[in-house]
């Protein structure tokens, strides 16, 4: 055993204490402040907003690698504080511990600048209003000379990582160096669009966004079709005011690449956020889509730390559950409202694209007469929506269905009430014409073809029925006659013990066999398929991170999609034009009724135009 041992000659001698030197200090905290070009153009591009610049030029060589010069027509510095400028720790923004507190600019650290010019060369040339000219100061050299330029700051970085190559060799191609930094600047822009930016690279411009409406720089920066497939909103709830756009489900995409959040005009990326807007997705996204979104979160400064981090990337909120419960709220709001409602108001002013008359081999109707403007459809009064609760109450009840009298077959399927239809023809997706192969619905309405996937349809006016009838039921749970248990961890333990109640009302019982293991007795009545040691492992980690009630929401809403799902009339079905009518009228009234449970359309649209198309009309 003594073999094993390290010798006195072994081990090393120790080390003296000794204070770094203020350059090794500036280079350690350049490593966390300047990753990549791109870095030094958000931090450039934050002073220049903070100074009051109205228009920003961002030029860049070899990506950024060789050159960054960024002009402002800002306020400029004040010749006898160019200097201080370069000195670490040392800013305009702040003062004392309250002005920390309360950060209400962009940059307020005071080691960008030191930072930047320990690893590269650089210089910054300014003047304000009331200079005669312009002063130029070299960071390396300290030299001060007059210079020519208007009132603002010119901020010059050449040969970034020169005195650090070690970390220049981590750089990527001078493509995607570019391509971050113009993402960089495609971020303030879309933060201010009160402000001109420009971005040239080796002398030709890549990109320019004038100042305009917030609605206009949001279409310009992210182009017109995310401004077409997405929804505005805005949500206010005390000292917090969200707004910007909830891009569409159908217009998902299979990377996270158009998910942009600010606070307080500051672009971050929280867990939290993404969470709660990820949540409010849920049962309206296929698979593994991402959504697109803008999201601008205005909050009181003292109510969220942005100094968790060097990069001023992430934030903390004093409140974090109040902030995911707004932000969850503000998007399911925004999502709600369907694409029918849209379509239909926007083509009530609209001439009718064609007048014709349907098959009669179809079926035998009055003679169509002209759509008249789309008319919204009054709120459900309380007693409406109770008879309507009444009359689907079958669905609740999978095991027991109620056969319709009016279907010629025997087989038991789930009944569809059938409310009393309106004489007019100007609903959004139009009148029932035909049914194919006991699948999908034809309708006609004013643009043309609608296309109705029948189970996916009703499915999602199933579950937004149950769901509103929620609060008065409880989610049924089968005894194990075996529990399961599984080693758990302490955080896993403590959050079964906090949130026991709200398990229960998800129908499971967990409760600590040991201090490192759980044992489930009970589990939804719905659920006996699952794996139930990974969905309550799931829910005790959202539980113990995120707000318990928006965790109980989600999972019931996940069982609820199970019941609506066998609830649903079924494929193969035949239904009558009645019955046909019934669903479409109650799609129009459903929140989220372009998207079945699972995230799948249920409808779709074809214009004139695309049939046309189809068959070579016009050309």
């Amino acid at each position: 055993m003594d073999s094993l041992l390290p010798s006195s000659a072994e081990v090393p001698a120790p080390r003296a204490i000794r204070e770094l030197s203020d350059e090794l200090i500036s280079q350690i905290a350049a490593g966390e402040v300047v990753e990549r070009p791109a870095s030094v153009v958000r931090e450039l591009v934050d002073n220049a907003l903070d100074a009051g610049a109205s228009n920003i030029q961002v030029k860049l060589m070899a990506g950024g690698v060789r050159a960054i010069v960024v002009e402002d027509d800002g306020s400029g510095i004040p010749f006898a504080q160019l200097p201080l400028a370069l000195k670490r720790h040392a800013t305009s923004k702040i003062a004392n511990l309250n002005d920390l507190e309360s950060v209400a600019t962009m940059g307020f650290r005071g080691e960008a600048l030191a930072a930047i010019s320990s690893v590269s060369d650089m210089a910054i040339a300014s003047r304000t209003g009331a200079d005669a000219h312009a002063h130029r100061l070299d960071a390396r050299s300290g030299e001060l000379q007059p210079a020519a330029r208007g009132r603002g700051t010119s901020v010059e970085v050449r040969e970034l990582f020169f005195s650090t190559p070690a970390r220049r060799k981590f750089l990527k191609t001078d493509a995607t160096e570019l391509a971050h930094c113009v993402e960089a600047v495609r971020r303030h822009a879309l933060a201010r669009p009160d402000v001109g930016f420009a971005i040239w690279h080796e002398g030709k411009l890549v990109d320019q966004w004038r100042a305009a409406s917030s609605e206009q720089r949001i279409s310009d920066v992210l182009g017109e079709d995310f401004a077409a497939e997405s929804r505005p909103f805005e949500y206010s709830a005390g000292p917090l005011a969200l707004s910007g756009r909830a891009g569409l489900p159908e217009a998902a995409r299979s990377r996270a690449d158009q998910q942009y959040v600010w606070v307080n005009g500051r672009h971050v990326r929280d867990k939290l956020i993404s969470h709660a807007i990820r949540s409010a997705y849920e049962d309206v996204l296929h698979g593994q889509r991402q959504p697109s979104y803008v999201l601008f979160i205005e909050i009181a400064p003292e109510l969220v730390d942005v100094n968790v981090h060097p990069t001023k990337i992430e934030v903390r909120f004093r409140d974090g559950r109040a902030i995911h419960q707004s932000v969850r709220r503000a998007f399911i709001d925004a999502l709600a409202q369907s694409r029918a409602d849209a379509a239909a108001v926007e083509s009530a002013m609209a001439p009718l694209a064609f007048e014709q008359t349907m098959p009669a081999t179809l079926y035998v109707s009055e003679p169509r007469q002209s759509y008249q403007a789309y008319t919204p459809p009054v709120p459900a009064t309380a007693e409406q929506v109770r008879l309507s609760l009444v009359q689907h109450e079958t669905l609740w009840q999978p095991t027991r269905p109620v056969v319709p009298t009016s279907l010629p077959e025997a087989s038991a399927q789930p009944e569809i009430s059938l409310p009393a239809l309106s004489t007019k023809e100007d609903w959004p997706l139009g009148r029932a014409i035909a049914q194919i192969q006991g699948v999908y619905i034809l309708a006609e309405n004013r643009q043309g073809l609608v296309i109705v996937d029948m189970h996916a349809a009703h499915e999602r006016v199933v579950y937004e029925r149950l769901k509103a009838k929620l609060g008065s039921t409880t989610i049924e749970s089968q005894p194990l006659l075996i529990p399961v248990s599984f080693a758990a961890t302490a955080e896993e333990v403590a959050a079964a013990e906090q949130h026991a109640d709200t398990l229960s009302k998800l129908g499971l019982d967990v409760s600590p066999l040991s201090t490192r293991t759980l044992a489930v007795r009970s589990r939804p009545a719905l659920l006996a398929a699952s794996d139930l040691v990974a969905l309550t492992r799931e829910l005790l980690a959202e539980m113990a991170q995120f707000d318990a009630s928006s965790v109980l929401e989600r999972a019931q809403h996940e069982i609820l999609a199970t019941m609506a799902c066998h609830g649903a009339v079924r494929a193969n079905r035949q239904l009558n034009l009645d019955e046909m009518n019934a669903l479409l009228r109650d799609m129009e009234a459903t929140d989220r009724a372009d998207q079945c449970n699972h995230g799948r359309p249920t409808w779709r649209q074809l214009d004139m135009r695309e049939l046309d198309a189809l068959f070579l009309r016009g050309r």
